[in-house]
């Protein structure tokens, strides 16, 4: 059963799935395969908090993410990529497989994806991508949280 398309099927959102022969594994990959700019690319990670396990998404663009600055967002006391081997248990997806929707951890959203009409991400497949509005994953997810634009 395909939990992410149904989810998006009962959302009555606007939304693509994009299929390709390779997984895309980076953002520059990605941008150049679909033609948009890296910003618009929006992966999505699992990160470990003492609080428990969140799902953050952001912008293709960032850099990096700081991590010191998104535990004083939190309110906790550090924020580490979740173990590779750990995030299947977590969320039932593989690393390079995470959906933007449908996980049922705490979502953190970059709000740098807001200036764009679309986003592309996760899907939960390998050689599926999610091409949705970045307000849509907003009303789907419910953020606790935001990283800033700057």
């Amino acid at each position: 059963m395909d939990t992410i398309k149904n989810i998006l099927e009962n959302s009555a959102l606007n939304y693509e799935f994009i299929f390709h022969e390779k997984q895309i594994y980076s953002a520059a990959k990605g941008a150049e395969f679909f033609g948009i700019d890296a910003g618009q690319t929006a992966p999505t990670l699992i990160v470990k908090t003492d609080k428990g396990y969140f799902s953050i998404t952001f912008s293709g663009s960032r850099n990096s993410i700081d991590f010191k600055e998104l535990a004083k967002t939190l309110n906790v006391s550090q924020v580490k990529l979740a173990n590779r081997n750990k995030v299947h248990e977590i969320i039932g997806f593989n690393p390079g497989d995470t959906p933007m929707v449908g996980l049922t951890l705490p979502a953190i959203f970059d709000k740098k994806l807001l200036q764009y009409s679309h986003v592309y991400g996760g899907s939960g497949e390998p050689n599926r991508t999610l091409k949705i509005a970045p307000a849509d994953l907003i009303e789907l997810n419910h953020p606790v949280a935001f990283l800033e634009s700057d």
